[in-house]
């Protein structure tokens, strides 16, 4: 047996690069099925991001329905999400180019559905569902016009042959999940108003609804279940027309349904049935044979399909070796289940669960098939003491590579790393970029502060007034529990985090000196500008998060690190995109130049062609060995990678 290299930390040459990254940073979501066909999205960087349908057929074979020239992706809400629907293997999906909706047959050219906006990508559709008959497209609408007011939201109706549409419900500030049911003669939907998120609060509604109508209509409209205090989530059909969603009344995210006016609760375990509703579209339930209801249960290794018999406890419990299980759908006959799972040693694959064997095929994997997962850190659940008499969660991750060895006498460095949302979650999926890190000689914490989902309701809320604060402490409080044990050098922790998690490396690095170094993607540096330069569906997402405004102005300001540039001494490198419409670039632009204007160490990249989130092969390589050479620079170590200063293009800033 080779014995290990001995090299210093963060000098370790691992096997995972930043093309591997790039080439294996395919998103697979949005599972549908059709018959025994099964569907799924595929997000690929190396065609500039460009997102696909892709289909297995009953036979195994596995090809592509998008043609190119077309990216099945929608901007409602920005983020997106329910990109398309099937329905008698014809094909209707939103392209992203022109946000207009498309129906593919037969695999023939894609023929519009939807009339050209009076602006470029003005009006758009998400949340696409197909009534039974095939004859009508359900959708929620976002229309924008060229007077920059607020864009309007509703549920729409789309014949499925001429394009009429025809719009159902309206009036609400936003809309999600229109879903109608042939057994049931109605049509479900979720509404909520601002400065609401739909997690904070939504209104399940249903009415009568007859598809084969000239002229779609909703009559006997009824408020079911939740409130402004009440999230609910995903609502579906059973085949026998019971209603089922997912609702926090209960302080955690819970099954319930509607029946003959009553609500059930049908699962009252502690732990959360799916998370926060960024993008549309999401599932973590289906409905199987004999009217069972198959719900999704990740873990730290490997999760669990809680199967539920009709209209009650589960059933049995089966053990699957996927950690993060999403998009969960049924098969023909309610025989399969399929999902999109990942688990700590491998990446996100299309699964195939056959109920009667017990058996899990893989359709689709985005594991690179070559890594030894000898290489690979396997995550800790930690629980450490925090601000305020509370505790957090976050994972950790020793470095871990078996060709090296550090010196004895040294610690290793610690990446701190803040998921994006805040209302997010880090969970226990291969995640290359996480490995990259610690592969290379980096302990890696990733956090799951306060605010974060997946720990019930009262933790998610506890950050509610405290964004920019209770966020910060956790991913300071995590170094030190990681630091008070001996497992890393204090004096080399770094910060990375993209959108809200760029907003608390920002704040981290400006308010704080716990950190040598830090990466912010995409972050907010200053609150009040945020407020009027970001779209309608996170316009009023700071009321609860740091207060309303201009009620609360003074906490605005003492949140942003722009207005404390003073304090500010610790080496940044920005990354943003150029297009985003999220975080705008201005917010990268005013930290850059007090960056400069400070004098302080740092390295600006702009991506043209980026959204929110860098999708472009090229860009996320670029991204990742610019930040890898950043921390070379400032923690005093050469990277194994051939990585010169070339990668800053130019705009790296040194000073003592």
């Amino acid at each position: 047996m080779r014995m290990p290299t001995v090299s210093p930390y963060g000098e370790w040459k691992s096997p995972i690069t930043a093309q591997m990254i790039a080439s294996g940073g395919v998103k697979l979501g949005e599972i549908a099925t059709d018959g025994k066909d099964v569907y799924w999205l595929e997000s690929r960087p190396d065609e500039g991001g460009r997102s696909v349908v892709v289909r297995s057929s009953a036979d195994g074979d596995v090809s592509d329905v998008t043609p190119q020239g077309f990216n099945v992706r929608n901007a409602v809400h920005e983020y997106g999400g329910g990109s398309y629907a099937v329905h008698g293997g014809d094909v209707y999906f939103t392209n992203w180019d022109d946000q207009r909706v498309y129906r593919q047959s037969d695999g023939r050219a894609p023929v519009t559905l939807t009339e050209p906006p009076d602006v470029p990508k003005g009006t758009r559709y998400a949340d696409l569902s197909v009534t039974e008959d095939g004859g009508w497209l359900l959708c929620v609408r976002e229309t924008h016009d060229a007077s920059g007011a607020e864009a309007v939201n509703e549920v729409v109706c789309i014949d499925t042959t001429t394009g009429d549409t025809t719009a159902i419900a309206s009036g609400s500030d936003f809309y999600a999940a229109p879903r109608a049911s042939a057994a049931y003669g109605g049509i479900t939907w979720l509404a909520w108003e601002h400065p609401n998120m739909p997690w904070d609060g939504s209104r399940l509604y249903s009415g009568g609804f007859t598809p084969g109508a000239s002229a779609p209509a909703i009559s006997t409209v009824a408020h079911l279940v939740g409130s402004d205090e009440i999230g609910i989530s995903q609502p579906r059909w059973s085949a026998s027309g019971v209603l089922h969603y997912v609702s926090d009344a209960s302080g955690w995210w819970r099954l319930g349904s509607w029946h003959d006016g009553a609500e059930s609760e049908l699962l009252s375990a502690d732990f959360d049935v799916g998370g926060p509703d960024w993008q549309f579209g999401f599932s973590s339930y289906a409905f199987i044979a004999n009217g069972q209801v198959v719900v999704a249960r990740g873990g730290e290794t490997s999760g669990e399909l809680l199967i539920l018999g009709p209209g009650s406890r589960p059933v049995r419990t089966v053990k699957v070796p996927y950690s993060e299980i999403s998009y969960v759908v049924a098969g023909h006959g309610g025989d399969h289940v399929y999902f999109i799972g990942a688990s700590p040693t491998a990446s996100n694959a299309v699964v195939r669960y056959n109920i009667e064997s017990g058996e899990c095929t893989e359709l689709r994997s985005t594991m690179q098939p070559a890594l030894d997962t000898d290489c690979l850190s396997s995550p800790e659940h930690i629980v450490f003491p925090t601000t305020d008499d509370a505790v957090a969660h976050a994972w950790y991750y020793p470095p871990t590579n078996p060709d090296y060895s550090a010196p004895s006498d040294t610690l290793p460095p610690l990446m701190v790393v803040c998921h994006g949302g805040p209302t997010s979650r880090s969970g226990t999926a291969f995640d290359p970029k996480l490995q990259y890190w610690t592969s290379r000689g980096f302990a890696l914490v990733d956090v799951n502060y306060r605010g974060s989902s997946g720990y019930g309701r009262a933790y998610r809320d506890a950050l509610k007034s405290n964004w920019g604060k209770y966020d910060t402490d956790d991913c300071i409080a995590a170094a030190r529990y990681l630091s008070g044990k001996g497992l890393v050098d204090s004096d080399r922790v770094v910060i990375r985090g993209g959108s809200a998690g760029g907003y608390t490396t920002i704040n981290a690095l400006t308010f704080h000196d716990e950190f040598a170094a830090g990466a912010a993607y995409y972050g907010i540096a200053d609150l009040s500008v945020f407020i009027g330069d970001t779209h309608k569906f996170e316009s009023r997402y700071l009321d609860s998060l740091v207060g309303p405004y201009p009620e609360e102005a003074q906490r605005y300001h003492d949140r942003s690190a722009i207005n404390f540039i003073d304090q500010l001494s610790t080496p940044m490198i920005i990354l943003q995109g150029l297009e985003d419409e999220i975080v705008p670039p201005s917010q990268a632009e005013l930290m850059v130049a007090a960056l400069e204007r400070k004098g302080v160490t740092h390295a600006y990249l702009g991506f043209e062609g980026e959204q929110h989130g860098f999708r472009i092969a090229a860009n996320v390589v670029r991204a990742q060995e610019a930040e890898l050479r950043f921390y070379g620079i400032v923690l005093g170590f050469t990277p194994a990678d051939d990585i010169s200063d070339d990668v800053f293009g130019g705009t790296l800033r040194q000073y003592q």
